[in-house]
This record gives C-alpha cells, sequence and structure tokens, in this order.
C-alpha cells in the first residue's frame, strides 16, 4: 500500500522486487502508473487470502483505510520505516493480525521476507 510509479521510492524498489522474486504483488496506490509491468491499482478491491501488506503510508495517510486494512485479514502488514503506527498496530494485534516493524527490501535481501 502506497505504491509510486517513481524509480526512486521504495514501495516501487520493493514492488519491483517482490515480482522477480515471483511473489504475487497487487500495488495499491493513489495515483495510475506501473511498476514494471504491473498497473498501480487507484481502486482498491476486496482482495481475499491476503499474506501481507507492505505499508508506505506515512501514519497521518493511513487513518482512512484502517477499516480496509482490517477487512482485508492479512497474516502480517508490515510496517517500513517512516510508517509506524501504534494505533494502527494496537488494532492489528487486537484482531490479531501481525503488526512488524520492518524494511520489506531488507527482509528480501536477507531471505527472511
Amino acid at each position: 500500500m502506497g505504491a509510486s510509479s517513481k524509480p526512486d521510492r521504495y514501495s516501487y524498489r520493493a514492488v519491483n522486487r517482490l515480482h522477480q522474486k515471483e511473489y504475487e504483488v497487487l500495488p495499491l496506490g493513489f495515483r495510475q502508473g506501473t511498476i514494471g509491468d504491473l498497473e498501480i491499482l487507484t481502486e482498491w478491491p476486496a482482495i481475499e487470502d491476503i499474506d501481507t501488506i507492505s505499508l508506505y503510508l506515512n501514519p497521518m495517510r493511513q487513518s482512512p483505510h484502517y477499516d480496509y486494512i482490517l477487512n482485508l485479514k492479512p497474516k502480517r502488514v508490515i510496517f517500513n520505516p517512516g510508517t509506524e503506527n501504534p494505533e494502527l498496530i494496537a488494532l492489528l494485534k487486537k484482531a490479531d493480525i501481525e503488526a512488524e516493524i520492518a524494511c520489506t527490501l531488507v527482509l528480501l535481501a536477507t531471505d527472511a521476507y
């Protein structure tokens, strides 16, 4: 969540790296664009069987999406640097969803994803 079509953004790099490692990726963002051959989805659909949400939204931009995130029922949410949010972390824990403060790119580089 928070995907950007700008190659210098960490969200762009993370989507590319996940796709290269053959993870199924649905880049959700606010502006139309592409990351490699993946289109950024600007209308966020209801999706089932979500393993991980990797957040690239700062805490102020997250709050309107709390219900969406919780309703997806992912197994975990990764809070990348700058996205840490105690309020959302508490909501996730209450819903039995793992909240992980980490960097998706580092997790992928160290095979810890």
